[in-house]
């Protein structure tokens, strides 16, 4: 599901642009990439089922390791990415790794036609933030957007600077990076203050991951993400805002994208993603933002008034729970008409002149727009309160939101609209907690999963044993429950990662060992200490004991959840800017 514009595009235009934009918000499809690669990550699991040879992105313990690997099943690396302790690679036909390493294929991504939407009103966003029409916030704090670029306008003059993993330059070809910037921080010097921006003072670090017609790959955006950590301390760089949204099957303890988010989410970087635009069903967030320890913002729309009490849930924002129970999206900002910068000469200009603001805005909706308004009330919050850890932000944003009207009547609203005035003041007046407090704390310890993951990473199952027999019947229930509360694409492909091959013997069912391996690797090491579950959260988990005496997982059940090639196909994992 996409977001709209606001203006029907004129006919000329449409046939000129290569690609449609669909209101700052749009959709990318696979168009291309080895669709027969499947992700695999044990012995005997073959990495490529197709010929030839594919580019992938691996993981594993270490990048250093996870290079060697590749390199000793036959394979070339072409890059390191660090931030998920593994590497860019072309491996041949056939190759495969060992126990602990993750394959997944990159997909060549496109944006996908929609219809706009009708003309409506532009949203106020600043004053349903609290804020003052005009102000001074996010000075001294760089925001790092990683999109398909920014074009220097005056609206950012002095603040913008650029890093351009694509190879075709700075700038916005496409337009949608520009508008979310203008959202985040634009000044307000071409509107007369008008469309001032949530932090107008906020510098931008622009990170081009796509071409002129949007075209990107997921490996493309995890080097965007790796040069964002690596020149972090160049750029003061203390926000991030990916609008962008993926269909991975994985997951979200184990999806590359994910791991690269919250590791920067672990060095202190506060990471916001959307919800995604395909409500307004239950279940319909979307990954990233399915990760429980990020920043998920949901749409908001605010019937273009000032006025909290006609506020509502979009009907595209995405809606939790997620498919392995997480309550999402966090919070809801604006995402309906916002207003943001053009890029003169852009796809979105020649295809949607009539959605112009004036002569430098464009006006649009979706979960993007609210992703950037949160990621502007973050730099707001940062530029007063510097020393404010990611968490701790987390925490003020969504402790403050307010719940008035629809907002508190929905479950889509997260904890409810941001208010980013009343987070101010809760950071002047108040002793900010580094991490939410859980009522219900997940069983058996972190000392103790770790040392189940560090034998499973070793490939030590005599030790992996011991470590799993140490836990209390507690916590080796609650990790059982946590595998099935996956789907079934994300139980399947846990199975296939973890073969019964590389644990089964016969005292040990291949089925057990791999659900063990899961739990293993999903809760242990920097993830762990990553979670932030707030209670209700985690209350409303409802794990008894004789509701898991009640799951029955027979042997025939595991061994039909085969996940082949052409079933991984058929998924078209895909990437959206949301």
């Amino acid at each position: 599901m996409t977001d709209q514009t606001d203006r029907t595009p004129s006919r000329e235009a449409a046939r000129r642009a290569p690609r449609r934009w669909v209101g700052g918000i749009t959709a990318l499809l696979v168009t291309g990439g080895l669709a027969a690669l499947a992700p695999v990550a044990s012995t005997g699991q073959p990495a490529v089922v197709d010929g030839g040879t594919a580019t992938v992105v691996v993981t594993g313990p270490g990048t250093d390791a996870t290079a060697h690997q590749v390199r000793v099943a036959g394979g070339e690396v072409t890059a390191e990415l660090a931030l998920v302790d593994g590497v860019v690679a072309k491996l041949p036909a056939g190759a495969s790794l060992p126990s602990g390493y993750t394959v997944v294929p990159d997909r060549a991504v496109a944006f996908a036609s929609e219809e706009p939407g009708e003309v409506k009103k532009s949203a106020l966003v600043r004053e349903t933030l609290g804020l003052a029409a005009t102000g001074d916030e996010g000075a001294g704090v760089t925001v790092a957007l990683v999109d398909t670029g920014v074009a220097e306008v005056a609206e950012l003059d002095g603040r913008l600077e650029h890093i351009d993993v694509t190879g075709t330059g700075p700038g916005d070809g496409f337009g949608h990076g520009t508008y979310l910037a203008g959202v985040i921080a634009a000044s307000g010097v071409s509107s007369q203050g008008r469309y001032q921006g949530v932090a107008p003072r906020a510098r931008i670090l622009d990170v081009k991951v796509a071409d002129d017609t949007g075209a990107t790959s997921l490996i493309l955006v995890l080097q965007g993400l790796q040069q964002v950590a690596d020149t972090a301390k160049q750029y003061g760089t203390s926000v991030v805002n990916l609008s962008l949204v993926s269909d991975s099957p994985l997951p979200y303890q184990v999806d590359p994208l994910n791991r690269a988010l919250r590791t920067l989410w672990n060095r202190g970087l506060t990471v916001v993603v959307p919800s995604g635009n395909t409500g307004p069903a239950e279940g319909t967030v979307n990954s990233p933002g399915t990760d429980p320890g990020l920043l998920t913002a949901g749409g908001l729309a605010d019937a273009s008034t000032a006025s909290r009490a006609d506020d509502s849930v979009t009907a595209f924002s995405g809606r939790g729970p997620t498919d392995q129970g997480v309550s999402k999206p966090d919070l809801v900002a604006p995402g309906a008409h916002v207003v943001g910068l053009l890029a003169p000469g852009s796809n979105i200009d020649l295809t949607y002149p009539d959605a112009r603001v004036g002569d430098a805005h464009v006006r649009a909706s979706g979960t993007s727009a609210s992703a950037a308004v949160t990621s502007g009330a973050v730099a707001g919050i940062l530029s007063a309160s510097p020393r404010l850890r990611p968490d701790q932000v987390k925490y003020l944003l969504t402790r403050t939101a307010y719940q008035d009207g629809e907002l508190a009547r929905v479950t889509g609203a997260g904890a409810g609209g941001l208010d980013l005035r009343a987070a101010l003041e809760l950071a002047r007046t108040s002793k900010i907690p580094h991490t939410p407090t859980s009522t219900s704390p997940v069983p058996g310890g972190p000392g103790r999963w770790v040392a189940l993951t560090d034998a499973f990473a070793r490939g030590d199952k005599a030790a992996a044993t011991q470590a799993w027999n140490q836990l209390n019947p507690a916590a080796r229930s609650w990790a059982a429950r946590s595998w099935a509360a996956l789907n079934p694409a994300a139980r399947s492909w846990a199975a296939r990662s973890w073969a019964a091959t590389a644990w089964g013997d016969d005292q040990t069912s291949g089925e057990e060992w791999a659900a063990r391996s899961w739990a293993a690797r999903s809760w242990a090491g920097d993830d762990w200490a990553a979670r932030s579950w707030a209670g209700d959260d985690w209350a409303a988990r409802s794990w008894a004991g004789d509701d898991w005496a009640a799951r029955s997982w027979a042997g025939d059940d595991w061994a039909a959840r085969s996940w082949a090639g052409d079933d991984w196909a058929a998924r078209s994992w895909a990437l959206a800017w949301n």
